[in-house]
């Protein structure tokens, strides 16, 4: 099919041929055209493998599919903060696609992680969006480069399982534009994703598959895209609705009374055959561009792939915890693996995204060769003790060295479908962790799941190592990690609080008869933890290393800058330890004065490098002006308000290394209407309120020494602190009672401001 002569193709289609390729043919391909030589497509479940299913399909991961590579899911990627890892993984999944003939893979999922109780976190990246959507931008560009379309999902605001598909995701505007819509925003202007899959849920009670704000002046208005949007499997809720907001492809295609009821309102005259036409031409792009691309000489290495797999997955684990060097072994050290995880592990979610592998690689396995014994210790799919798998263990971390104890989420405790109910994992596993630490204090935690647990016993061990879900070979790369062969390096892309009502949402979680609260706003992660100073039991970008890093030399290209500018920032990172190691540099922007309430820090660059003992390297970080930007709702875009913000270096959003100032000036004016009620601090917001503000401060500076003295003799320190507080607060109309000018002048002002 010439991609060309789509307009040409429109022509010659029936109105029930146009309505048909709005709808798949099965659950995972397109409709063909036969007499006009229109193919159908197949596009398969990922996004960290290929759930091909040859049989009967079904979008819950409960029939057989082919067996093929499972990787890392996206809650262990996620924490390499390395954008070359989503590439490695993108190219191999790609061709993967290319071997199966498959035109579109579903993935990656870009939701944030509002609530660590969210089931699917696994197939999600980040409680932060920058983070969220860079990986999800290497990932895309990867994928599509091999010729496979990537679909971002779930757009948007698809934040748990309960009521996912009838629920309602209620939030204000600014909250919507900084937290759940900038990776997808990163995903189609930086990534160029071929397809955007809209969620099931509603979005402040307008369901995402008929959301013309979200679906056509958001998406394909305000940010370019020119793909094509496919629904969840089975999230329509008005077909003709859908089609006029901007939804192209509804999936699966059921029976075709969903067709029908297009052509009957093209018919009626309630939809424009216009509209239904763009749909189509959008189906038929892909398509082309499909066929364009297709590779079928592509075959499939699966014995590299899961090296591959491996490899990744090392690069993904976070070093928790280290106390004394435990970790890494030593190879004449005698261990012990307890934990039934140590020999059938935990490597990916359940549901749509499970992946038929070959044979999947416990440490157990891997350790052959090792001094290594091994003891059950636990039942995985039981929470109950067993006292002889207990006492078997104890006896066992006796005699040992040291003790490794496999531990983690078992697979009913999260899944698509169901949100958690605790952050706890089962209690089997907490007494038999305090019962071998208690007779061996050389105890080591590897934690497999996909999101933040409880650990009441982390006082009592000497190290924890988190794998996460790491994929079909998870047991290879955590053996070369407990004994040193490669150095962690992964960074939490997630808070783990102490307890869960610690969490943000924690109250408004998952909601009441279908209606979520996000009542927390833009707090959401360690944008709530920090900003409450609140203690946690690691905070975002958090990971130790078997080496050090020195960071220094923070250089910023300019002291001042507009908001249009690029400020080029520079710092240096040596490996001051004795073994090589990868460092996951973050850069964050802080808003020193804000007229609106803004999180302490946020993320705003990331680089992952790697370094020899001794070495050191230079690490550049372009800040933008969404770098130093607010959304503002009054003018319903990105906003800078004028100030001084720092530039600050960190190996974790508490760990800040480095900081430097730099005064940015905002290029855009808010439409202020100054009245006698606004206040002195409202006049910041514009330029001209800015002038006369900074004046009035300069004429009260000349007597601030003076007027301090007697403040504080008459009212006591800390008075001229109440002063500038009360000044700021105080509305317009009050600088005349105050005699600072007449009502004359004061008319004279607001006319100037408003001017």
């Amino acid at each position: 099919m010439d991609k060309k002569k789509i307009s040409e193709l429109i022509a010659q289609l029936s109105l029930e041929e146009k309505a048909s390729l709005c709808s798949g043919h099965d659950f995972w391909h397109t409709k063909e055209i036969e007499r006009l030589e229109i193919p159908a497509v197949m596009m398969c479940d990922g996004p960290h493998g290929l759930r091909k299913q040859v049989g009967e399909g079904d979008h819950l991961g409960i029939n057989v599919s082919i067996e093929t590579t499972c990787y890392p899911t996206a809650a262990a990627l996620a924490a390499s903060f390395d954008r070359k890892v989503m590439e490695k993984l993108g190219t191999a999944l790609g061709r993967e696609c290319q071997a199966e003939n498959v035109a579109m893979l579903l993935g990656p999922g870009l939701n944030m992680k509002r609530s660590p109780l969210c089931g699917r976190n696994f197939e999600y990246f980040s409680e932060d969006p920058y983070l969220a959507g860079e990986m999800g931008v290497a990932y895309i560009q990867s994928l599509q480069a091999e010729g496979i379309s990537a679909c971002v999902k779930h757009f948007a605001a698809n934040n748990q399982e309960t009521a996912r598909m009838s629920g309602s995701s209620q939030m204000d505007e600014r909250t919507l534009q900084e937290i759940y819509l900038p990776a997808f925003e990163a995903a189609v202007k930086k990534g160029g994703t071929r397809s955007v899959m809209c969620a099931y849920n509603a979005i402040n009670g307008i369901f995402a598959a008929e959301n013309k704000e979200l679906l056509t002046d958001t998406l394909r208005e305000r940010w370019g895209y020119d793909g094509f949007v496919v629904t969840d499997w089975g999230a329509v809720k008005d077909r003709v609705k859908g089609l006029v907001a901007g939804l192209d492809l509804e999936m699966p295609g059921g029976i075709g009374v969903q067709d029908d009821q297009i052509v009957a309102a093209v018919k009626d005259g309630t939809l424009d055959e216009a509209v239904l036409n763009k749909a189509v031409t959008h189906m038929l792009e892909f398509v082309a561009d499909y066929q364009e691309q297709r590779k079928p000489e592509t075959s499939i290495d699966r014995a590299a792939n899961s090296i591959l797999s491996a490899d990744l997955a090392a690069q993904c684990a976070v070093l928790l915890k280290n106390t004394d060097n435990t970790l890494p072994l030593k190879e004449e050290e005698n261990i012990v693996f307890i934990g039934e995880f140590a020999q059938r592990p935990r490597y990916q979610g359940a549901g749509s995204s499970h992946i038929n592998v070959t044979h999947a690689i416990g440490a157990l396995e891997a350790a052959v060769g090792k001094n290594v014994t091994y003891a059950q210790g636990y039942d995985v799919h039981s929470e109950e003790n067993d006292a002889g798998l207990l006492d078997e263990a104890v006896n066992a971390a006796k005699k040992a060295e040291k003790v490794v104890v496999f531990a983690g989420l078992p697979d009913s405790f999260e899944t698509e479908g169901c949100d958690r109910d605790t952050l706890a994992i089962p209690d089997n596993q907490n007494n038999l962790i305090s019962a071998v630490a208690a007779v061996n204090p050389n105890t080591i935690i590897v934690l497999h799941g996909g999101a933040a647990m409880e650990l009441p016993w982390l006082d009592e061990v000497k190290s924890v190592l988190c794998v996460y879900l790491g994929g079909e070979n998870i047991g290879t790369a955590t053996v070369k990690l407990l004994y040193g062969e490669t150095n962690p390096s992964g960074k939490l892309a997630e808070t783990w609080p102490i307890k869960l009502a610690d969490n943000p949402s924690y109250l408004n979680f998952p909601g009441e008869n279908g209606i979520v609260d996000y009542a927390e706003g833009i707090f959401i992660g360690y944008r709530y933890y920090d900003k409450k100073q609140m203690e946690v039991l690691f905070p975002f970008g958090y990971g130790l290393s078997y080496t050090s890093f020195s960071y220094s030399d923070l250089h910023l290209d300019k002291e001042a800058i507009q908001d249009t500018d690029i400020l080029m920032v520079n710092c240096k990172i040596k490996n001051t330890g004795s073994v090589a190691g990868r460092e996951a540099v973050q850069l964050y922007v802080r808003d020193e004065i804000s007229s609106v309430r803004r999180p302490v820090r946020e993320l705003k660059g990331f680089e992952k490098v790697e370094l020899e003992p001794g070495e050191e390297k230079t690490i550049t970080f372009p800040l933008d002006k969404r770098s130093f930007a607010y959304y503002e709702t009054a003018i319903h875009d990105w906003f800078v308000e004028s100030g001084k913000f720092f530039v600050e270096i960190g190996a974790s959003s508490r760990d800040i290394r480095l900081s430097a100032e730099v005064e940015v000036t905002g290029t855009i004016e808010l439409p202020m209407h100054y009245t006698k009620q606004s206040t002195v601090g409202d006049l910041m917001k514009t330029a001209k309120g800015r002038k006369f503000m900074e004046n009035m401060m300069a004429k009260r500076q000349r007597h601030s020494s003076e007027a301090a003295a007697d403040s504080a003799q008459n009212m006591g320190e800390g008075s001229e602190k109440m002063v500038q507080k009360m000044m700021i607060e105080m509305p317009l109309g009050a600088l005349v009672t105050y005699g600072s000018m007449t009502f004359e002048q004061l008319d004279d002002l607001l006319k100037m401001l408003n001017s």
